[in-house]
């Protein structure tokens, strides 16, 4: 498999996103505390241009976390609080009729999807119907409203929280939302030495501000650099087979797959 070949401005890129990781780790945990795991996933997706769905109870700081992000990644944010209520033109946009000097005319008034960081806050809290209004938006990067396609900002990520589907007034995402998430990132409790200063750091003065590292160009040259990675064959056919036996009907899938699993 041939060697990268990169630019000087490519490997400056490569610099600056390894030395900046840290960086990166180190502002986000000036307002929270423990789940590195967690920033990892969320660091991946951004870089790889993925979306996240966060799942968690109540309190565990989901929405911070991504209000910290946007602010590290200086991103355009927008956050959706998801209800039994919201209706799709509340996402995407709507047309309204506008008083103008040619006469009255229908205009697009985007909705707050409209961003290049979406918070969409406890997705599974609305009806499914309005849960699909984001499916064209994270696959296509656009929206089509009243026939007309309206394109999105770039980069364009949506970072969704939901709570454990067993609480009550929740509603399962269906399967081709869950499909358009690369990762199901999951927080749970942290341990008594985190919970504890948790506590010291919410009861007392407020932590230190967030400085923003990279812009939303930053991100999307990296996207362009992670693209360029080589990937031997054996790897990719590895993958190819740990996704193949994820699917029950596969006479090499292992038996609890074929006892738990309908759609791999």
């Amino acid at each position: 498999m041939p060697l990268l070949e990169t630019t000087e401005e490519q490997e400056d890129a490569f610099n600056r996103l390894q030395e900046g990781r840290k960086r990166v780790e180190t502002e986000l945990g000036k307002a929270i505390i423990g789940q590195e795991e967690v920033v990892e996933q969320l660091l991946l997706a951004l870089i790889s241009g993925g979306h996240c769905l966060i799942t968690g109870a109540p309190g565990l700081a989901k929405t911070l976390l991504i209000k910290s992000v946007a602010k590290v990644f200086r991103l355009d944010f927008q956050r959706i609080q998801f209800t039994p209520d919201l209706m799709p033109a509340d996402i995407t946009g709507t047309e309204i009729l506008n008083d103008t000097p040619e006469g009255r005319k229908l205009v697009f008034s985007k909705g707050p999807i409209f961003t290049n960081l979406l918070l969409a806050d406890e997705i599974n809290r609305t009806p499914p119907k309005t849960q699909s209004a984001l499916l064209e938006a994270m696959q296509e990067h656009q929206v089509t409203a009243a026939g007309t396609r309206h394109t999105l900002s770039e980069p364009f990520f949506v970072l969704a929280t939901q709570n454990p589907v067993e609480m009550e007034g929740t509603y399962p995402l269906p399967e081709a939302q869950l499909d358009r998430f690369l990762f199901n990132v999951l927080i749970d409790y942290l341990p008594e030495a985190d919970e504890i200063a948790v506590v010291k750091q919410t009861t007392s003065k407020e932590h230190d501000p967030i400085e923003s590292i990279f812009s939303a160009e930053d991100i999307i040259e990296f996207q362009h650099l992670v693209r360029k990675v080589p990937v031997s064959d054996e790897v990719i056919a590895f993958a190819v087979k740990l996704v193949a036996a994820s699917r029950p009907k596969n006479p090499e899938a292992p038996d609890f797959v074929k006892a738990w699993v309908n759609w791999g």
